[in-house]
């Protein structure tokens, strides 16, 4: 059961979301965030174009109950070099810093992306940035990693688990089947993807957490 289940229908935004973005947790309102200019699609309310690798989430501050990545995080760069100015960026750590700038207090960051050590997180020559088990430590309490870095947000875990996706991959309670085949998938080695589902932690959602 998904932590927005039991709230009023809110904001929800889908990046790198194409001509068919996802609402994981069916909010009234869908909104994406594609490279491509001109988009849209049913039940959309828009779709901003912008290059997340180099330019923020063209949305405002605590705008989104919840902010969804469907096979997107792997393709944002860790480390990118302004050559001209001789400034080193980390567009993965502005990612996340605005991804939590956006949510409002205790809005949930969904994300699905290919993982280490499965071969699917290297098989894409498009993957640059690839994801393990403890990459959350980077921006999840109390760790914080990537606070050396530059990263002044704050989520916390609610959930992490290793997948493999058929069809629909939404958080959802998992049937005995499905917990069935998920040990399956691990014993044959096919859980190639890691779920991540966090909350954005703000001064407003400690007074009511």
């Amino acid at each position: 059961m998904s932590e927005l289940d039991n709230q009023a229908p809110g904001r929800h935004l889908d990046l790198g979301c194409g001509t068919k973005p996802r609402n994981p947790y069916g909010c009234s309102e869908l909104y994406g965030v594609d490279i491509r200019d001109g988009l849209s699609a049913p039940g959309a309310v828009r779709i901003v174009a912008a290059n997340l690798c180099t330019a923020p989430i063209p949305f405002a501050d605590g705008f989104f109950d919840s902010v969804s990545a469907y096979d997107f995080l792997e393709h944002i760069p860790r480390t990118a070099l302004d050559y001209v100015q001789g400034i080193t960026h980390f567009p993965f750590i502005e990612l996340m810093n605005d991804v939590w700038r956006v949510l409002k207090p205790g809005g949930i960051f969904y994300a699905i992306t290919p993982a280490y050590p499965h071969e699917k997180a290297f098989r894409d020559p498009t993957h640059v940035n690839v994801l393990a088990a403890k990459s959350y430590r980077y921006f999840a309490s109390p760790h914080l990693l990537g606070q050396m870095y530059g990263f002044t947000g704050e989520f916390q875990l609610i959930r992490q688990v290793r997948i493999n996706p058929r069809g629909d991959y939404e958080p959802q309670r998992a049937s005995p089947a499905r917990r069935v085949l998920r040990l399956l998938d691990g014993l044959v080695g096919r859980r190639s993807h890691l779920v991540w589902e966090m909350r954005a932690v703000k001064p407003d959602s400690r007074l009511t957490a």
